[in-house]
């Protein structure tokens, strides 16, 4: 019995000494976990522990309702298995308009669900559910986007004038601002470090889920997040930000699952803060119009991404890259590695500077955006619409773009567009309809030990069109097939052929009338 009694002393030391060692419960700071909105009574604890120089905020079991919540340095939010907190859906709750960006755009707008500035050393973390209520917002854009004649401006859509005058935009982005209504991303730190998100499960976001801006030191692992069909209900997106680790994470949202930007055209040059040195693994994909994406903000620039373990099953794509003219920023030096993909709705693989801008042609300035130095490997794609998409544009064709051991199941190919120093290694692409390999206005080209296990009758497997300096190489088709290649185009030359073994091949080269004789070297 005196053992015992010491044990249960020496824990209720412990319990004394955690309750008082930086952990806050939050029903005993004034909070509940009945449901009933307690914003002041988190908001203050945040605060008492702020001032203690950190601590955490412990939501035990239950349901807990809030407004928008600020953080400062060296605060722990942490939810308990079992603990549900909820966001109110009442637009006031997140209010005042405070600094932020959205879609690539400084502005002044409602606070983000979570929202931190200039702090360092922030953590949400448990077992808990987060709910960002995102309904309200969604239909109030709807309503907004849906009306059919002009409608009298809101309060908020006045305060958002009176407090963003002088804000420019380009043209094209006028229909966005228009509405004069952004809705708040659920976790937004701006200007932040040392940034820590794990194990909770996120849920009906307004807007971007979680979303850090400027930051340096983010680290997003062994998170969930939900959002059902829902406008720009984008899983993870760093923007302009350093150092950025994302793990173990599991997704199925509104719009793209993970996308990394660095802002919007003018306004993004003007900060020109890249976001660079971002690892991206072992991440599960379900719904989504993109699983890994980057752009179409990025003005600022994007390098060193790494990409790898990863699942996308039922995406609308899967890899994609994306900007347009007038954005400027160069992507560069991204790799993609081990990557299963199945049911893809649209391109497994998109690279394109055609997003959502003109094409008239411009001389090349900051405004004109590139993309270089991309390399993907180790894919695996089943039941996919297309298989991959480069598109460059004439002034600055995409540059020095690799694939290698790839093998993909679906209903086209491989289109390349205006590109240079392309090369396929070791890649099978099983087309329904159309050539596996579709190039076009290219040059310096490789197809090496490529080619389709179920070619198309009548139909070459490698289809070119005034593509220059191209080696096709140790290729041996080992189905019937009745044309490899087909080549065209006045501005077609410099292809050779190497190390092929064509035996199985009724036409090896179906030649086009615009071709010259002197084009292609066996």
């Amino acid at each position: 019995m005196k053992n015992i009694l010491i044990i249960l002393c020496f824990i209720t030391g412990l319990n004394t000494t955690f309750a008082n060692d930086g952990w806050l419960n939050i029903l005993n700071e004034g909070g509940n976990n009945k449901g009933i909105k307690c914003t002041q009574a988190i908001q203050n604890a945040i605060e008492k522990a702020s001032k203690n120089g950190g601590g955490t905020i412990f939501f035990p079991a239950g349901e807990y309702l809030t407004g928008a919540l600020t953080l400062r340095s060296n605060i722990t939010i942490h939810l308990d298995s079992g603990a549900l907190l909820k966001f109110s859906e009442n637009f006031d709750d997140f209010l005042p308009y405070v600094e932020m960006r959205y879609e690539g755009i400084v502005m002044k707008s409602f606070q983000p669900l979570f929202y931190a500035k200039d702090v360092e050393n922030i953590t949400i973390t448990g077992r808990g559910v987060i709910d960002g209520q995102g309904k309200a917002w969604w239909n109030e854009v709807y309503r907004i986007e849906t009306a059919k004649e002009p409608l009298p401006p809101t309060k908020y859509q006045t305060m958002w004038e009176e407090q963003n005058k002088g804000l420019y935009t380009e043209p094209y982005y006028k229909r966005t601002v228009d509405k004069k209504f952004f809705r708040p991303s659920f976790f937004q730190a701006y200007n932040c470090k040392n940034i820590l998100i794990e194990g909770v499960t996120f849920k009906n976001s307004p807007f971007w889920t979680i979303n850090p801006e400027f930051c340096d030191n983010v680290t997003v692992t062994g998170i969930s997040i939900f959002n059902p069909h829902s406008p720009n209900t984008d899983g993870i997106n760093p923007s302009s930000c350093t150092n950025v680790h994302i793990s173990n994470c599991h997704i199925s949202v509104g719009d793209d699952c993970i996308t990394i930007k660095s802002g919007r055209d003018g306004d993004g040059r003007k900060y020109g803060k890249a976001t660079e040195n971002v690892t991206i693994t072992n991440c599960t994909m379900l719904s989504g119009h993109g699983g890994v994406v980057i752009g179409s903000e990025m003005s600022g620039g994007i390098k060193k991404i790494t990409i790898s373990n990863c699942v996308f099953d039922g995406t609308d794509r899967g890899i994609r890259i994306k900007s347009a003219r007038g954005r400027g920023g160069v992507v560069e030096d991204i790799r993609v590695d081990n990557i299963v993909m199945k049911n893809i709705k649209e391109e497994a693989i998109v690279l394109s500077l055609f997003y959502d801008k003109g094409t008239t042609v411009e001389p090349v300035t900051e405004k004109t955006p590139i993309f270089r130095n991309i390399h993907m490997s180790n894919i695996t794609a089943s039941n996919v619409n297309k298989a991959g998409q480069i598109l460059g544009i004439t002034e600055m064709p995409i540059q020095n773009i690799t694939f290698s051991n790839i093998n993909m199941d679906g209903k086209e190919g491989f289109t390349i567009s205006t590109a240079t120093d392309v090369e396929f290694h070791d890649v099978k692409v099983n087309a329904t309809i159309g050539s596996s390999f579709k190039i076009s206005d290219s040059k310096n080209i490789i197809l090496d030990n490529v080619g389709s296990s179920t070619p198309i009758k009548d139909v070459p497997v490698i289809k070119l069109d005034n593509v220059s300096n191209a080696l096709i190489n140790n290729n041996f088709p080992f189905n019937p097939t009745d044309i490899f290649i087909e080549a065209d185009g006045k501005d077609t030359k410099n292809i050779f052929l190497k190390n092929n073994v064509l035996n199985n091949v009724t036409t090896k080269i179906k030649k086009g009338t615009s071709l010259d004789k002197k084009a292609i070297t066996e």
